[in-house]
């Protein structure tokens, strides 16, 4: 919701109508001369232009009439023999970006940023050149949209068009923020408010010291500066009756006090941010109060009172099919149902918890690999002007010294070929990391929803028994290691010392679901850091699950499983023993269920491992041992883990 309207208003800044010399009824010709339009068709232009602009704001839905609109403005350029404005290349240029079309894009804005400084378009110019920073910086340049951004600021200031600098601010601050440079990012806010201010642009004030007061909750944690922020957000909005951001304000100083345990001070500014949103008919906020509200009762005890407005909450944001409200107001519904220890009831809530973030996290993932491919292509077809610029320059120098450069002509040549063969050898061997990057981090959520199953069925097993004590105490488990388990699968590569938190919680588990069916110990080398070393995610649970599962599960007896971390000379040798039946037993009695198949995580595990050697040019590998006793009975099995050092 922040980010759509962050956008939103950049945008409306970027293609404000076009003040004096801009919309003037003449323009220069083909034949350079200065051309009057008639009346008529001076009209006609701004409306297919006005047209195009409202019609792209719509989104998809509008894409069909803003070609219409553009093609009509073309053609009233040509039947007028008159050179196309900038302002309508600036629109061409947004048009193809929002349908995909990035490299088009790149060359109709640097089009129209050539002909606005052709015709001494300054305003014009300004707005061409705040669209390029926001391309810029979509496209991952971060230094080229500051210095595009900065342009912009120099331009207006020049030529007095004070509208777009606090935008232009604004586009800096989002360079500063998408660098994790959060003090630069705080400090081109207050520049983009106090520009905005300067020029009595409250709206664009508002945004500014609304996301200043965000950036001190969420980055540089000041709860008084955040306070601050939003109360002058608060002074702007109240006087402009501004009911959207009366409510979205009062409800994040009410998170600022929920953030300091203040109960009663953030439950009286979400009861003010739900007055106002339902006046202004703002459900997303309306949805996110309740939730809150129905959180702070919880913390006071009012169980009951926190329910009710957990269902309004709930009844908003399905309307709207806000999956963020749902996610985490099902996520707060559990943890209040396992105060009260009914831990069925918070079962059912923690499953839709589940479904609404898995949703978001699916949505996340498809925005990154359009943004990847955003990047990548953009990339590419910037390569490939500079490549074509260079070869347009040797060229020329060809021409001028091609008397006697025949052995140079030959050399340029052979090295114009030679850099085509290397472009082309990183081009792949980059598309290749990319492939691999995704390859795993779609294997690691395989691998989530394989073990959230098989855990799964012991908190039915205590359910069905009716066994709360022991249901809660699996469930809380199973909920913190879920919650490891999401921050691991975040990164290709973690700490040892979280995957063996992860492991260790993996354990404690399954202990409990087959009630101490076996006993396990997990020691680590003194000479090995864990906040130093890092492992692949999620790489030595497989293992010890398959040594529980196929190696204890069956024995008359109590079992073991040793895990042992030491370092070796340019590894870590991960070794997981047990006193099972042995795999060739194992094998037996799967072929007799019906279910000889290799272990899902196991297999998963195997091919990341074949991807991490690939990415890293790594040699990761896995030893099986099959052990036996002094009279060749099998006696267990042990696995060895090779994991190459890496920091």
């Amino acid at each position: 919701m922040k980010f759509s309207l962050a956008a939103l208003l950049f945008f409306m800044a970027a293609i404000q109508p076009l003040k004096s010399g801009s919309g003037a009824g003449y323009n220069t010709g083909n034949d350079g001369k200065i051309n009057a339009f008639s009346t008529r068709d001076s009209i006609n232009l701004k409306v297919f232009m006005r047209m195009a602009e409202v019609s792209l704001k719509k989104g998809v839905a509008g894409y069909p009439a803003v070609r219409a609109y553009i093609d009509s403005a073309l053609s009233t350029c040509n039947k007028l023999s008159i050179s196309v404005p900038p302002a309508l290349l600036l629109l061409q240029a947004r048009y193809s970006f929002e349908t995909g079309d990035y490299s088009r894009s790149e060359q109709e804005i640097t089009l129209a940023e050539k002909r606005a400084e052709e015709t001494a378009d300054n305003e014009a110019l300004s707005g061409i050149l705040l669209f390029k920073g926001s391309y810029l910086l979509r496209t991952g340049f971060f230094k080229e949209s500051t210095e595009t951004f900065n342009r912009a600021i120099d331009v207006a200031r020049l030529n007095r068009i004070s509208w777009i600098i606090p935008i232009g601010y604004q586009g800096i601050s989002d360079v500063m923020h998408a660098a994790g440079d959060f003090q630069g990012y705080n400090n081109y806010l207050r520049l983009m408010i106090n520009a905005a201010l300067d020029e009595k642009d409250t709206v664009v004030a508002e945004l500014g010291l609304q996301r200043l007061g965000n950036s001190y909750i969420d980055h540089i944690r000041n709860s008084s500066l955040a306070d601050s922020a939003y109360r002058r957000c608060l002074e702007l909005s109240f006087p402009r009756k501004d009911t959207y951001y009366i409510s979205f304000i009062s409800a994040n100083i009410g998170w600022n006090f929920y953030l300091q345990k203040k109960l009663d001070s953030a439950k009286h500014y979400y009861n003010q941010s739900l007055n106002f949103s339902l006046k202004g008919n703002q459900e997303s906020v309306s949805a996110n109060s309740l939730g809150n509200l129905g959180s702070i009762y919880r913390d006071l005890g009012e169980f009951n009172t926190a329910k009710a407005y957990y269902r309004k909450s709930i009844y908003f944001a399905s309307r709207l099919n806000d999956c963020y409200t749902l996610s985490w107001v099902y996520k707060d519904i559990s943890d209040l149902y396992l105060k009260t220890r009914d831990s069925s009831s918070a079962f059912r809530n923690y499953i839709l918890y589940k479904q609404y973030n898995d949703t978001l996290l699916l949505k996340k993932n498809n925005q990154g690999l359009a943004d990847a491919r955003l990047r990548y292509e953009a990339d590419t077809h910037r390569k490939e002007v500079e490549l074509l610029s260079w070869r347009l320059k040797n060229n020329r120098l060809l021409i001028f010294g091609f008397a006697g450069l025949v052995v140079l002509t030959a050399v340029i040549a052979g090295l114009l070929i030679t850099g085509s063969k290397i472009n082309n050898k990183r081009r792949i061997s980059e598309m290749n990391r990319k492939v691999s990057e995704l390859t795993q981090a779609n294997l690691r959520q395989q691998m989530n929803p394989h073990f959230i199953f098989n855990t799964l069925n012991s908190i039915q097993y205590y359910m069905f028994h009716h066994d709360k004590i022991a249901t809660n105490n699996y469930l809380t488990k199973f909920s913190s290691l879920m919650r490891k388990v999401l921050e691991n699968s975040r990164s290709t590569t973690i700490t040892l010392q979280d995957e063996l938190e992860a492991l260790n919680l993996y354990l404690e588990l399954e202990s409990l679901r087959f009630r101490d069916k076996f006993d396990y110990s997990v020691t680590v080398d003194d000479e090995i850091d864990p906040l130093l070393y890092k492992v692949p995610a999620m790489l030595i649970q497989p293992y010890v699950e398959n040594s529980i599962c196929h190696g204890l599960m069956p024995l008359d007896r109590k079992g073991l499983v040793k895990i042992g971390i030491n370092l070796g000379e340019d590894h870590l040798v991960c070794i997981i023993e047990d006193n099972g039946i042995g795999r060739e037993a194992a094998g037996e009695i799967r072929k007799l269920k019906g279910t000889g198949h290799d272990s899902l995580g196991t297999r998963i595990t195997s091919s990341r491992l074949d991807l991490v050697n690939s990415y890293y040019g790594t040699d990761m590998t896995v030893f099986y041992t099959d052990l036996v006793d002094e009279h060749g009975n099998p006696s267990g099995t042990r696995v060895e883990i090779h994991i190459p050092i890496l920091r």
